[in-house]
């Protein structure tokens, strides 16, 4: 979704080949609303910054990440994000460390007893 419009976006799906498997249509938000809406339309520019942000089916907000106009993301980081919150969906007396990847990868059991040792923790298994 951006403030482009969609022959903007229609011209990056043709062009960049970083987008050529994309099978999806990109979004429109030509009036900024939704930008606003998501705290990430910049009112001087007239663009909005960098946003991406996971919802549960129920319309929870479970992750958001907002770069620079500049400053790319990373897709293997938000599936990274996007299978942790479905593993935790289903275990959510457990916690995923930043480096878990995949479901059968060490995960924590939060609690007063981690603080400070999750090094320890992850380190043992």
């Amino acid at each position: 979704m951006s403030t482009d419009t969609q022959f903007v976006h229609l011209a990056w799906q043709r062009e960049e080949k970083e987008l050529a498997a994309v099978k999806y249509s990109m979004g429109s938000d030509t009036t900024g609303n939704l930008g606003r809406m998501f705290g990430v339309y910049d009112e001087g520019s007239g663009l909005t910054l960098r946003g991406t942000f996971v919802i549960s089916p129920e319309g929870k907000l479970l992750n958001s990440e907002v770069n620079f106009y500049n400053m790319g993301r990373n897709i293997d980081e938000l599936l990274r994000k996007f299978k942790a919150n479905m593993y935790l969906a289903k275990k959510a007396d457990e916690g995923c460390p930043s480096k878990w990847k995949d479901e059968g990868d060490a995960t924590l059991k939060p609690g007063p007893e981690m603080v400070g040792r999750v090094h320890e923790a992850l380190e043992g298994r």
